[in-house]
């Protein structure tokens, strides 16, 4: 069957939107379905560096990236980012390095950065980016050494010897570079054009790992048909994209997929620019990322919840700055997690009020393992955790779990395992070929999923959710998201419960939203926030989000944390996914403080009706 799949092919490049043309298909007599577009995945180069050589030939002078310099910007063109790959391409080669020996890099997003991955990537070198956070804020550098062990990298890139030096210290058995000149100096030969001229579509362009979220960290391969046919999907469900040159100014970090593949990748093949973001959803950096979108208002925005926690209390405070933020904004983008309704309603509020007119606050899903887009929602819709339809080249199988489906995925943005894993390849993939997600959906429209154009909402991570002690099942990732609309000033939340009479959460603290609340934020005591007035007023607000709910929408009480996820106990990857299972395991302690009977000071008890 299909959707309202009679609408026209022809797409207005200067629109937003394509409209979607689902067609959904009994799978097999267990109930499942298969979803995908009836428009054919279009024609589209090797590489996103194709995409780069293009352009560089079309508009040499095109800012490609830039990054904060004092209080100017360095830039670099299409046309130089182009030459430095060659050199640096070269350089690698000169080194040994090659498709068996890969590039690890532990800098943060950087003009540097980008020129050494784009350099690989034309040698057909892999290029393994890690997080910041496991050089930076861990002690004991232990995942990097795993890393390092496992890929064997034939070099490690580090743009500040300083900085990176205890790390560096950590892999001393990897030749390190730390001067981006000491490679761009080399005079490009005829090595390098032979090994860009032997890229295909299944040569591994990437190895990401996995935050860790669900388990350990695993080396996802990126080949450059995932990266290019991914591109050529968006594209197609974005058709401006084509007509305009996007603008963004980017924090999420490289070595995830979403700002690393979705974001950068996109400036590629689209012929945009990025401005890298310094400033980060943290205590102490959000400034940053305030000033850089004051001086540069990007086309489209792209950030995670508890981004945009941070961002909207400041747009309500600023009419100034927001008025710079929305003057040439044509869309607001939200991935990593569901984004809460209510701040999805205050932003669309914001863009009416302050631009005079609607910008779309619109969502996509995805995974590390899918390079990473699968769904958009490239149309209107009311439901914040709406997460759209497949894009075109991509079939998504939807197979019953409890009250949802597991959402699995086949098509050309799909890896094809894991490095030096077959175990772990031969496990993620189902009979049929699908890459099985674990994660949970619904039909937007659960009362006609007979038109499978209205798209699919998010319910979570499967290995999140758990059942009461009375058999009820909790959907963690819709309960969490319900909790954080409904309290903004939490800025995250994570479920207890399991085999328990009802449900609890252990929660952060929304400083800017506390700030605006409560005029201040309050002072931690010990390893919780207490404050009088501000429990009273979160009582009364527990109480008014379990009005009318049932015990597997309620939650019962709550504490307030101090101290924040740690990154080296995996309670936290450095986007800001916080690992439920993880936090509750280092923090059984206050787990067992909510269940106790009386409930103890400090634990914040919803308000009874009268």
């Amino acid at each position: 069957m299909t959707g309202t799949g009679a609408r026209e092919r022809t797409v207005d490049r200067n629109s937003l939107f394509a409209p979607p043309r689902i067609i959904a298909e009994a799978a097999d007599s267990g109930g499942a379905i298969v979803l995908r577009s009836a428009e054919p995945l279009g024609e589209h180069p090797v590489s996103v560096v194709h995409s780069v050589r293009e352009w560089a030939r079309l508009s040499s002078d095109h800012p490609l990236i830039a990054e904060r310099a004092g209080d100017d910007w360095r830039t670099v063109t299409y046309g130089a980012a182009v030459a430095a790959a060659d050199a640096v391409g070269q350089a690698l080669l000169d080194r040994g390095l090659g498709p068996g020996r890969p590039l690890l890099i532990l800098s943060g997003n950087s003009v540097d950065h980008l020129l050494m991955t784009l350099g690989a990537m034309t040698a057909g070198i892999p290029v393994a980016p890690v997080s910041v956070a496991y050089s930076l804020q861990s002690r004991d550098h232990a995942r990097i050494r795993a890393i390092a062990d496992l890929i064997r990298p034939g070099a490690v890139f580090a743009d500040d010897a300083d900085r990176f030096g205890a790390v560096l210290d950590a892999i001393g058995h990897v030749p390190a570079v730390t001067r981006l000149a000491d490679l761009t100096a080399t005079r490009p030969a005829v090595a390098v054009e032979q090994a860009f001229g032997a890229i295909t579509g299944d040569t591994v362009a990437k190895i990401l790992f996995t935050s860790g979220s669900t388990g350990t960290p695993k080396g996802v391969l990126n080949t450059h048909r995932m990266l290019a046919a991914n591109q050529q999907m968006i594209r197609q469900a974005w058709p401006f994209l084509a007509a305009e040159r996007p603008v963004i100014v980017d924090w999420l970090p490289w070595s995830h997929t979403f700002g690393g593949n979705h974001n950068v990748n996109m400036m590629l093949t689209a012929g945009g620019t990025l401005y890298v973001d310094a400033g980060r959803p943290a205590p102490g950096m959000f400034a940053q990322t305030v000033a850089n979108l004051t001086d540069v208002p990007p086309t489209i925005y792209f950030n995670v919840p508890a981004g945009y926690a941070q961002l909207v209390p400041v747009l309500e405070a600023d009419p100034e700055f927001a008025r710079r933020f929305f003057s040439r904004l044509r869309l607001m983008f939200n991935a990593g997690a569901a984004l809460p309704a209510a701040l999805r309603d205050r932003l669309a509020k914001l863009a009416v009020r302050t631009a005079g007119h609607e910008i779309p606050v619109t969502g996509s899903w995805g995974a590390t393992e899918t390079a990473p887009a699968v769904t958009s929602a490239h149309f209107a819709f009311t439901d914040a955790r709406c997460i759209g339809v497949p894009l075109p080249g991509t079939e998504v199988k939807l197979v019953p779990a409890e009250d949802a489906y597991e959402i699995r995925v086949k098509g050309p943005n799909v890896t094809p395992g894991y490095f030096a894993r077959p175990d772990l390849t031969a496990a993620a993939f189902d009979s049929a070929g699908f890459y099985q997600t674990g994660d949970a959906v619904e039909f937007a429209d659960p009362a006609d999923p007979a038109d499978p154009d209205a798209g699919l909402v998010f319910r979570g991570r499967i290995a999140e959710d758990f059942k009461l002690e009375t058999g009820t099942f909790v959907r963690v990732g819709a309960l969490r998201a319900a909790l954080l609309s409904a309290i903004p000033v939490l800025s995250d939340a994570v479920l207890a419960g399991e085999n328990r009479d009802f449900v609890c959460a252990l929660a952060w603290l929304n400083a800017a939203e506390a700030r605006q609340l409560v005029g201040a934020e309050p002072a931690p005591d010990g390893d919780l926030i207490v404050d009088q007035d501000l429990h009273d007023l979160l009582a009364r607000a527990l109480a008014e989000h379990n009005d009318g709910a049932g015990s597997s929408a309620r939650i019962e009480r709550l504490l307030l944390m101090a101290h924040p996820a740690s990154l080296d106990g995996g309670e936290i990857t450095d986007k800001g996914y916080v690992n439920q299972r993880k936090v509750l395991a280092r923090r059984a302690a206050l787990v067992e403080l909510l269940y106790a009977d009386p409930p103890p000071a400090g634990v914040i008890v919803a308000e009874r009706a009268a």
